[in-house]
């Protein structure tokens, strides 16, 4: 449909005969060209005149971008959603960063796929010795969507875990944990890296696993690497098959080999993305 929307917008009138143009056509018509579109196209040729704006109110229209259990998603999200809403206000709605458990946790649909992304904060999270000041402290940053994140000083046993039961739409998914080497500071209103603690994590490498509700497994292992920057490491990929059942998704990541210390790590959140979407993951 790119070629078909990038026609319509640079030569609206072309494919029209002499003395009609796109504002004669009917908004069924034009309703049933959008369904093929992605919603930002949607939006985009909405302004090209009256018929085009009323077709993208379409209830089918949207209903053809949301996912398939989206009242699932609704239930699971919001305590009391409008039930006036036309679809493409529901979409709307489910493209917000929803935070729900707490504020532990927030989903959205991806505004383009309309596929569902899932982020889980540190404090989300089992983290050994997270209470015990020597060992962890809580740091507020604007570096983290949920404005904190956990800073580990130094440990022998280093053990965080986590799960979630969440209706995820059918499709596959991966996991990563978002980590930072160093503790990030402001110095004269410029964000650096303090390097100081950073040590261990080079001598052994740190385990990620995952499971699912329906018997799916991932195990993998690397070093933890580049002070400094925050980086997605992967923990794992999952299947969703049935939308209509929860999924419960169990990870952790681990290094517990108590030969030698390691410290000086940020942990931010746990992020839960459509697998298709990966490369878009640079934003985060």
């Amino acid at each position: 449909m790119g070629l078909i929307f990038s026609s319509i917008l640079a030569h609206p009138d072309a494919c029209i005969s002499p003395g009609t143009s796109l504002g004669d056509l009917p908004e069924s018509c034009v309703a049933s060209v959008l369904e093929y579109m992605d919603p930002q196209e949607i939006c985009k040729v909405a302004v090209l005149n009256r018929a085009f704006r009323g077709a993208s109110f379409a209830d089918f229209v949207w209903e053809s971008k949301l996912p398939l259990n989206y009242e699932l998603l609704i239930e699971k999200l919001f305590d009391n959603f409008p039930s006036n809403l036309c679809k493409k206000d529901i979409y709307s709605w489910l493209c917000r960063l929803n935070s729900f458990d707490g504020g532990t946790k927030k989903a959205w649909l991806d505004k383009r796929s309309g596929k569902i992304c899932l982020l889980i904060s540190s404090y989300g999270l089992a983290i050994t010795g997270i209470d015990d000041r020597r060992y962890w402290n809580r740091i507020p940053t604007t570096e983290s969507r949920f404005r904190s994140i956990a800073y580990l000083q130094q440990t022998w046993w280093f053990e965080v875990n986590g799960e979630v039961e969440f209706p995820f739409p059918a499709g596959s998914y991966s996991l990563f944990f978002r980590l930072h080497l160093g503790k990030p500071t402001k110095r004269y209103c410029r964000q650096v890296c303090n390097s100081e603690h950073v040590h261990g994590w080079d001598i052994k490498p740190v385990k990620f696993q995952l499971a699912t509700s329906d018997g799916q497994h991932a195990t993998s292992q690397c070093y933890l690497r580049e002070p400094g920057s925050w980086i997605l490491y992967h923990g794992g990929d999952f299947v969703v098959g049935n939308p209509n059942v929860p999924t419960k998704v169990k990870f952790s990541m681990t290094q517990i080999d108590c030969t030698h210390t390691k410290g000086g790590l940020c942990v931010d959140s746990v992020l839960i993305y459509p697998s298709e979407l990966k490369k878009s993951l640079k934003r985060f």
